[in-house]
């Protein structure tokens, strides 16, 4: 497995800074997330960011629309979900902005496997 750059994101193919590119995978869930993987050539941080952006947002729907599906208890959860992914979508933005190769549990390991086939 690749372990990340200690001194930080490498440069960016897209023109902008790579911070500035990962925090902007995450804006648009997993639109934007594909857009940055295609669109990126060579930096290994920004497409990272971009498959975890993709897989985060793929599992939030999922899970959403499994417990909607469940009546009472699903429909709570599901209400739950909205301001618990909310939270982490601000978080992981402001993550990325920052430069950090924050990986989530279980997820960030396979996004990180997968972003380097692209």
């Amino acid at each position: 497995m690749m372990q990340p750059p200690s001194l930080g994101p490498d440069q960016s193919s897209t023109g902008m800074d790579a911070k500035v590119a990962a925090m902007l995978c995450y804006f648009g869930s997993f639109v934007s997330g594909f857009l940055f993987l295609v669109l990126e050539k060579q930096s290994r941080f920004v497409k990272f960011h971009a498959m975890q952006s993709i897989i985060v947002s793929a599992t939030l729907i999922v899970i959403h629309l499994i417990l909607g599906m469940i009546p009472l208890i699903g429909w709570f959860a599901a209400a739950l979900l909205v301001p618990l992914s909310f939270i982490l979508w601000l978080a992981l933005m402001l993550l990325a902005l920052q430069g950090k190769w924050f990986k989530l549990p279980i997820i960030g390991d396979f996004a990180e496997q997968q972003a380097y086939k692209y």
